[in-house]
């Protein structure tokens, strides 16, 4: 497996993504449940609105396949995003509790 980060950027919706965020959660929720998603979180900060996501995959392709499925992008509420691989470097301990 390979280690992918996701940078979302959302659009200016933020009522929007407020009244859809149960619904995105629970997908990436879903995603970490079968150990495919390892953290996932918005930014909170002063610049333009988006999303970290760190996930798990076999290929860019699977990655794509994940994004497509999440509610923020079925309903256009992600105007871009990128893709990378991370080959992380987990402190002692770590991954095993991001696995429990």
């Amino acid at each position: 497996m390979t280690t992918f980060t996701i940078e979302y950027a959302y659009d200016h919706r933020a009522d929007e993504r407020n009244t859809h965020r149960p619904e995105h959660r629970a997908y990436l929720a879903s995603l970490a449940e079968q150990g495919r998603m390892l953290a996932y979180g918005r930014y909170d900060d002063d610049a333009p609105a988006g999303a970290l996501l760190v996930c798990e995959a076999q290929s860019v392709a699977e990655v794509e396949a994940m994004i497509a499925a999440d509610p923020y992008v079925t309903l256009g509420l992600v105007v871009d995003h990128r893709i990378r691989i991370w080959p992380a470097v987990w402190g002692p301990g770590l991954r095993e509790r991001i696995a429990d």
